[in-house]
């Protein structure tokens, strides 16, 4: 979800650290033939994501033995753009998705079954192999992935003399306590759009809820918790606005106690002066119940160009780009998550402000696990209930009603 909602500068922390990875057997170098360039299509078009792909997929194309030629276009595009390209036979020889995306594009078989490559998903989290799988093929690789937890003000937290709330109700007993003056106890975001069904899947999920039945007592309660929080002032009235990247900027400016974001906030947090700040998983419903929270990041595809060459050698590229050292380094660079499991415990030791994330992985949940292409309708269906809730035009259970029927 980062890559639509912040242009935040990444400081990078390593040289990316890439290595020789392609097939490495004489089919696949035969198979390359003459082919001396490779089309890459991603929507990373801000910094540092922009440079930091740039300069991993021209190394990657180096070991190969291509040139890339790069295009980036604007996430809310990309999707339209690849269905045209597909249409008129005009892909690109590597295509990057949005996770969620995948079920979709593949559907309309306009994806290479990765396994035709001698590719396979081993050591992957589950949930990045759901998110990549289409009927049972696997279609795309993901080096890192993202997901959202709770962020607290250490030193606010400490002069109240509150801890990190574990559970729905210490949820709103330190967000009431935290709430003084112009600054809230808590900040989220709720906003009518991708983002607002992102935050909220982790309290639908952890309590049981599913995007299968969305007018449920569950997703109900889960939406009451959010309506509490700002109908007793814990919460501002302006989260129904803020996109992921607002939230971040009232937290930062000590307007918010606490706030649900992501890892891709975390340079701008360590360049904001005299803020300290710690990270723990999002409340659950009781305690002793499994925080589930849902799987971000990207993912790459070799679309059905026609040309086995190009296929053949898009697909040592995405090899290369997936390996073990190259998930590190991106993971590093651009404050992500390994999204193999051995790597992200590496990554955690080298890393220890991401060993919140780290220690999720194995339990993300992909966003499209259960309705795979027809996801994007039930998340816009999701955050049209939470909106009509959080704006009091109906109660948290009629207002999933009028969205799910609507």
């Amino acid at each position: 979800m980062q890559r639509r909602t912040t242009a935040a500068a990444v400081a990078l922390l390593a040289p990316l650290a890439l290595v020789a990875c392609g097939g490495g057997d004489d089919t696949a170098a035969d198979a390359t033939g003459e082919v001396t360039s490779l089309t890459v299509q991603d929507y990373y078009n801000n910094e540092p994501d922009n440079t930091v792909y740039q300069e991993a997929l021209e190394a990657c194309g180096q070991q190969v033995g291509v040139s890339i030629e790069r295009t980036s276009v604007p996430g809310d595009s990309l999707i339209a753009k690849v269905l045209q390209q597909s249409s008129s036979r005009t892909l690109p020889d590597i295509l990057m998705l949005d996770n969620p995306d995948l079920q979709q594009i593949a559907a309309s078989g306009a994806l290479a079954p990765l396994g035709d490559f001698g590719l396979s998903a081993e050591g992957y989290a589950e949930g990045v192999v759901d998110a990549s799988t289409y009927d049972g093929e696997l279609y795309g690789l993901q080096p890192v992935t993202n997901t959202i937890a709770l962020y607290y003000n250490e030193d606010v937290l400490a002069q109240a003399g509150v801890r990190p709330p574990t559970t729905w109700e210490e949820l709103k007993t330190a967000a009431a306590a935290l709430t003084q003056g112009d600054r809230y106890g808590i900040a989220f975001s709720g906003i009518n759009t991708y983002e607002g069904t992102w935050q909220f899947l982790p309290f639908m999920w952890s309590n049981g809820g599913s995007e299968t039945e969305i007018a449920s007592p569950e997703n109900a309660e889960a939406l009451q918790l959010w309506v509490d929080l700002v109908r007793s002032g814990s919460a501002s009235e302006a989260v129904v606005g803020w996109a992921q990247a607002d939230v971040n900027d009232q937290f930062k400016a000590g307007n918010a106690a606490m706030m649900i974001n992501g890892p891709w906030q975390n340079p701008t947090l360590n360049e904001t002066a005299g803020l300290n700040y710690g990270i723990a998983p999002i409340p659950v419903p009781q305690a002793g119940d499994e925080a589930v929270a849902p799987l971000g990041g990207e993912t790459w595809t070799i679309p059905q160009t026609g040309d086995e060459a190009r296929q053949a050698a898009a697909a040592e590229v995405v090899e290369c780009l997936t390996s073990d050292e190259n998930q590190l380094a991106l993971a590093e660079k651009r404050f992500t998550v390994p999204t193999k499991t051995a790597v992200a415990e590496r990554y955690g030791q080298q890393v220890p402000e991401m060993q919140a994330f780290v220690d999720m992985v194995p339990t993300l949940r992909a966003r499209t696990g259960e309705l795979g292409e027809e996801w994007p309708e039930a998340a816009t269906k999701i955050y049209t209930g939470v909106q009509t809730a959080l704006t009091g035009g109906a109660e948290p259970l009629a207002a999933l009603q009028q969205a799910e029927n609507g």
